[in-house]
């Protein structure tokens, strides 16, 4: 009974009482910690007996001072005659620094409380004294409590972890109870506060360009305002370390320096001594940044750059900052990229000539392949690859949250793109997004994660420049132009070429055969590579499913290894395969006078779609040869 847990710091006497939630990290602030158990406030042993069972006489705060570790307090009450009160009757809360916490003032702080005993150093005590009772249960995050010292406000805070601060001290041993009054041990002496943020940002002078910053955007009302605010101010010396063009240009657009400053706005109060691990804070902006803690210093996203931490505001708190904290709403496409893992495409867009895409005015999402795309370095620029980025550019800012299945994009490059919405991922044409959006001031940077591949054109517009005649004889000029959502398993000549010869005759003698062949390696639905997790399964044309899965980063077709993935077409995708597909079971043999199968028609195609023949000329000779062949021995084509 009466036993109460406490994180204590290895090697040190600091404490933390934190809730149980915390303790199983073991850490704060990086530094290892131990759970120790002691008695609670006004309790102790007894030899022989479990827990501490046995309560403690309570006695006025005067002498409870000595009890608690807070003996200077005790004494400067004696000096200044508040001792007098403070063992008298009444209902007193008192909110006592510890020794350390006035031994860690500078000599010249206390030299000036302490020279004029009988006024200033009787003010500081009264105004860590509250007229009433005041418990850590009453002390709720974000209220003030009435000082005894001309009723100036003291602020308290009572965060998620457990730690309660007052005027930013944190409180180090509660609800200590005396005969008139309560006790609770602070870990600073605590100062009036009658300034505002925007106050202290007029009178301070390392404060002076963030002082222009905020007159500019208007938000001098802001920081006046009631509230609970933390400000993460940059020094002069953080907004001197960025180039100068990037400040000129964030300086003179309104809205970027809006913001900027209200990236650096927290919409809560936060003290340095309530981070005890990294948490993620909401900015005004809508943002968040990550708070953290190593040893004696606060990092934000994990960089220790707050120089001076807790001053505090009516409104708020400051956190000195020395490095400027750059929204991505605020940068350049050619920014945002050269801060991720799509560093080497702005590369290749530079030495193509297309920077003023990525760091002008103009609204445009980027497609940009990640580094590891160009392991083996980056691609020649000639007119052909400029026009591949320029196809990498897409007209409009835009969000992937927003992209649909079957949308269409327009690139800078007149090209059509779709958009593809499959179970784990969202694609781009071939090329699958890799990580969020980064949405900066004009433009959005899509990282993905391969070289995009725009469509070719169609079927047809290939086909009748070889096939005329048997494009016509067959009746396929309206299907061959008609747009369509197909995924196509293409053999390739080695595939043919493998089979017996006298199998591989009996075949091409068969059109029915044939087709039912055929249509077993087309599926009614556009299936790129990167939408293939371990296994997707489609139906084909014939009936049978297609199992597609990835192994070793090679996508496999019922288990067969495909030669070459994502070749494009305006009404569909193919992949080249080095073996023909057989069936489960033959189906049904269809009549020789229906109509044309639509995805027969379709699979004619494979050989021209997104100009493989140019690609791929694997593909195309035996097409012209099946074609041929199924000319001659059927009516129905």
């Amino acid at each position: 009974p009466n036993v109460c847990a406490v994180q204590k710091l290895i090697g040190t006497n600091r404490k933390y009482f934190t809730n149980c939630k915390q303790w199983y990290q073991r850490k704060i602030c990086g530094k290892s910690t131990v759970i120790s158990y002691e008695c609670c406030p006004g309790y102790e042993k007894v030899p022989g007996e479990k827990g501490c069972p046995a309560a403690l006489p309570l006695s006025n705060i005067y002498e409870t001072l000595g009890v608690v570790g807070s003996a200077t307090t005790q004494l400067y009450s004696d000096r200044s005659n508040l001792r007098p009160e403070i063992e008298g009757p009444g209902s007193f809360t008192i909110f006592a620094p510890s020794n350390e916490a006035w031994a860690s003032l500078s000599a010249e702080t206390l030299d000036s409380l302490v020279s004029n005993v009988n006024i200033e150093l009787l003010n500081a005590l009264r105004y860590h004294m509250v007229n009433k009772r005041v418990l850590t249960d009453d002390l709720k995050h974000g209220t003030t409590l009435n000082s005894m010292y001309q009723d100036l406000p003291i602020q308290i805070h009572h965060y998620p972890n457990g730690i309660v601060t007052v005027n930013c001290a944190r409180l180090l041993k509660a609800d200590h109870h005396a005969t008139n009054g309560v006790v609770h041990v602070i870990d600073k002496v605590i100062a009036t506060t009658t300034n505002s943020i925007q106050q202290i940002i007029e009178t301070e002078e390392s404060l002076e360009t963030l002082r222009a910053a905020v007159a500019a955007s208007d938000l001098n009302s802001l920081l006046e305002s009631e509230g609970q605010y933390t400000l993460l101010a940059p020094t002069n010396e953080a907004f001197e370390k960025i180039p100068r063009e990037t400040l000129n240009r964030i300086l003179g657009d309104p809205e970027a320096l809006r913001d900027l400053l209200h990236h650096h706005i927290l919409k809560s109060a936060m003290c340095a001594e309530a981070i005890i691990a990294g948490l993620t804070m909401e900015t005004l902006e809508g943002t968040t940044l990550d708070v953290g803690c190593s040893g004696e210093e606060l990092t934000l996203n994990g960089k220790p750059i707050i120089a001076n931490k807790d001053v505090l505001a009516t409104n708020g708190v400051i956190h000195f900052v020395n490095e400027l904290l750059i929204p991505d709403s605020a940068k350049t496409l050619f920014e945002l990229a050269q801060e991720s893992e799509v560093s080497k495409s702005t590369d290749l867009f530079r030495q193509a000539g297309l920077s003023s895409h990525l760091t002008g005015s103009e609204q445009v999402t980027l497609l940009a392949p990640v580094n590891d795309v160009f392991k083996d370095g980056l691609p020649v620029i000639d007119s052909n690859m400029k026009n591949l980025l320029l196809n990498h550019i897409v007209r409009d800012q835009l969000s992937s949250k927003y992209l649909y299945h079957g949308q269409k994009l327009q690139t800078l490059g007149d090209k059509e793109l779709r958009v593809f919405v499959y179970r784990n991922n969202l694609c781009i044409e071939n090329a699958c997004i890799a990580a969020h959006d980064k949405r900066g001031r004009f433009g959005t940077l899509f990282s993905v994660d391969k070289m995009l591949t725009p469509p070719s054109g169609s079927g047809m517009d290939v086909l009748k420049a070889t096939l005329v005649a048997a494009i016509q004889s067959a009746g396929l000029t309206e299907n061959l132009n008609r747009p369509g959502t197909f995924t196509v398993f293409a053999p390739t000549n080695e595939a043919f070429r493998a089979m017996p010869q006298g199998e591989l005759n009996k075949l091409m003698g068969n059109a029915k055969e044939l087709a039912n062949i055929l249509k077993f390696h087309v599926a009614d639905e556009i299936l790129v590579s990167g939408a293939v997790g371990a296994l997707v399964r489609l139906k084909s044309m014939q009936g049978d499913k297609l199992e597609v899965s990835m192994k070793n980063n090679i996508i496999h077709i019922n288990k067969e290894p495909v030669a070459e993935s994502d070749i494009m077409a305006t009404n569909g995708v193919i992949y080249a395969v080095n073996s023909v597909l057989q069936p489960q079971a033959s189906r049904p043999q269809e009549r020789g006078d229906e109509p044309a199968d639509p995805a027969l028609e379709i699979f004619k195609q494979a050989s021209a779609l997104s100009k493989v023949s140019q690609r791929n000329p694997r593909l195309a000779p035996v097409y012209s040869r099946i074609l041929a062949r199924m000319k001659e021995n059927s009516g129905g084509f």
